[in-house]
């Protein structure tokens, strides 16, 4: 293994940039790697709209929300930290499959990318261009049935008051 060689992950937020997230972790720490976590954000609107008027508090909004998702991510995860291996977060205004490859920028670095519903653009982008050795991690599966009856489920079903 190289000097410097890491791990770099796609974060998302999505069960399966999830699943990434804990083999990239697995991955760097057996190997004595560093981690780069990114996640990347652009203008909802997209840059080309947002060049026209450029809004720096709505610019920062949607950064923050982004970071907002990395933390989140590690705290589904791992409850905060993961132990035994040193975390570089990255929040990254442009395209992910971009951010992915530019913070791969060893041949010796690991890419870690989930593979579910989301990613698919980014993910194609990154094994087509990036100059290391990509590890697609396939997300948890949920049954097409299951799927329809989560997007029914209100608050009141959790609450053991309602009952």
């Amino acid at each position: 293994m190289a000097v410097g060689a890491r791990v770099v992950v796609g974060v998302s937020g999505s069960p399966a940039s999830l699943a990434a997230l804990r083999v990239a972790v697995e991955e760097a720490r057996g190997a004595g790697r560093v981690l780069v976590a990114v996640i990347a954000w652009e203008p909802p609107e997209g840059e080309g709209l947002y060049a026209r008027r450029p809004d720096r508090a709505w610019a920062g909004h949607w950064e923050s929300e982004a970071r907002g998702r990395l933390d989140r991510a590690f705290d589904d995860v791992f409850a905060g930290a993961p132990l035994g291996v040193v975390v570089e977060r990255w929040v990254v205004r442009g395209s992910a499959g971009r951010a992915v490859c530019d913070l791969a920028e060893s041949a010796e670095d690991l890419v870690v990318l989930g593979r579910g519903r989301g990613w698919g653009r980014a993910r194609r982008y990154v094994q087509g261009r990036a100059g290391c050795r990509v590890m697609v991690v396939p997300g948890p599966v949920v049954p097409r049935g299951v799927r329809r009856a989560l997007r029914k489920v209100r608050a009141e079903d959790f609450s053991p008051l309602c009952s």
